[in-house]
């Protein structure tokens, strides 16, 4: 039975699919998002007047990326923790406040007593008892969009740091992304946003209910090749780190059907995919 703290807990709590659906009315909250602990996502926390949050370390990952916000919002004096991505949906905001446990915390959280083991809720009360406020954190940090003609290709390599960065024009294209592969609240609609002909993803760490790669199978239904690269073969929110060092970790059935396979180098992978015939 839920007691009357936790209640008072989720009516002061943001609960967020992605940090970058903040809406409105959110200065002075705190958030629980189900987005990588990136330091896009700590940014843009911070720059919508959220006072503390708790992203999703993403496995961690190549360069410690899926969690370099907590650092990043330190210098800040902004308390930003991550749940661990076997304890909760990445990209499932009511899962991870459900079922998160704190893997990482940085300064500022710990002088608020949120440590590792803490559950999402607990860290959330800790945060609504501290009396916080806002901080400007500066212009937000700059989201990569590239468009490459890969040599002998019958159509372009999209690289976007986000998939939220997709545009009508992608429509046909190979795109890959430096998101995670997780479907926002399980919604299908949210594995791509346009009609490419292949998008990849980072796997952030694959995660409890393999997570990190449930756009997959939802591009199959839409006839759209599907891959992750391993989060510790790429820096997640980094498309161009996906291209340049990504190593396959999954693929979809369509992808499969064009000779993708898993092991092989995202640099393969485009290849392959932007040589390939339309049908």
């Amino acid at each position: 039975m839920t007691t009357p703290l936790l209640v008072l807990v989720l009516v002061l709590v943001l609960v967020l699919d992605s940090i970058t659906k903040l809406g409105a009315r959110v200065q002075g909250t705190a958030a629980i998002a189900a987005s990588h602990g990136g330091v896009i996502a700590a940014h843009m926390a911070l720059d919508g007047g959220i006072v503390a949050v708790v992203l999703n370390d993403a496995g961690v990952g190549l360069g410690a990326a899926g969690i370099g916000g907590l650092a990043w919002a330190d210098f800040y004096g902004v308390p930003c923790a991550a749940i661990n991505h076997r304890s909760a949906r990445i990209g499932d905001g009511a899962d991870c406040a459900a079922r998160g446990v704190v893997s990482h915390g940085n300064a500022a959280t710990a002088r608020l007593g949120v440590q590792p083991g803490m559950t999402a809720q607990a860290a959330a009360r800790c945060f609504c008892a501290a009396g916080l406020r806002p901080v400007d954190p500066g212009p937000l940090p700059s989201e990569s969009r590239e468009v490459i003609a890969l040599p002998c290709s019958a159509r372009p390599l999209v690289l976007i740091d986000s998939a939220s960065l997709t545009e009508p024009s992608d429509a046909g294209a190979v795109v890959f992304t430096g998101s995670h592969g997780g479907l926002q609240e399980g919604l299908p609609e949210t594995a791509i946003g346009v009609a490419a002909f292949a998008a990849l993803y980072n796997n952030a760490g694959i995660g409890i209910d393999d997570a990190g790669t449930t756009r997959l199978p939802e591009l199959d239904v839409r006839s759209i090749a599907g891959a992750t690269v391993a989060s510790m073969s790429a820096r997640i929110g980094n498309a161009r780190s996906a291209f340049d060092t990504g190593v396959l970790s999954r693929v979809n059935r369509a992808a499969a059907a064009h000779g993708a396979d898993v092991g092989t180098t995202a640099r393969a992978f485009a290849a392959l995919m932007c040589g390939m015939a339309s049908t």
